[in-house]
């Protein structure tokens, strides 16, 4: 994977306000947003997420690339909250994506799908 640069940098500062958030780090809800999802639970979180996708969809449909462009920011961030409920760091996407690189879509479909049905195969406690 290539040297961190501005984008990596922008993401892991972003991810360390919103692990600062966390209630295991003290954040709290009466003076932060993030906290304040982070204290409704991961039903809440999701709802948010769900709602960003939607508005990023119209944003799309309507063809105003600057509303995109906020909205899909909307979108990563409350996506990077998710990560942050489940331990996991903007660098475990960007390297899931660096596995990826250079594999055709179809092909990756093609893996999880084999992946999937040998899973669903295997016996149980294998």
């Amino acid at each position: 994977m290539n040297p961190p640069g501005p984008s990596q940098d922008l993401l892991a500062r972003l991810a360390g306000v919103i692990e600062s958030r966390l209630p295991a780090a003290g954040g709290d809800p009466q003076t932060s947003y993030v906290a304040r999802l982070f204290a409704k639970g991961t039903d809440a979180i999701l709802k948010k997420i769900g709602e960003e996708a939607t508005e990023t969809v119209m944003a799309a449909k309507d063809g105003d690339r600057a509303k995109l462009v906020g909205e899909v920011a909307d979108l990563w961030f409350h996506c990077m909250i998710a990560l942050a409920a489940f331990g996991l760091r903007p660098a475990d996407v960007l390297a899931e994506l660096a596995r990826r690189e250079g594999l055709s879509g179809l092909d990756e479909f093609a893996l999880r799908k084999t992946a999937q049905r040998q899973a669903d195969e295997a016996p149980d406690g294998a």
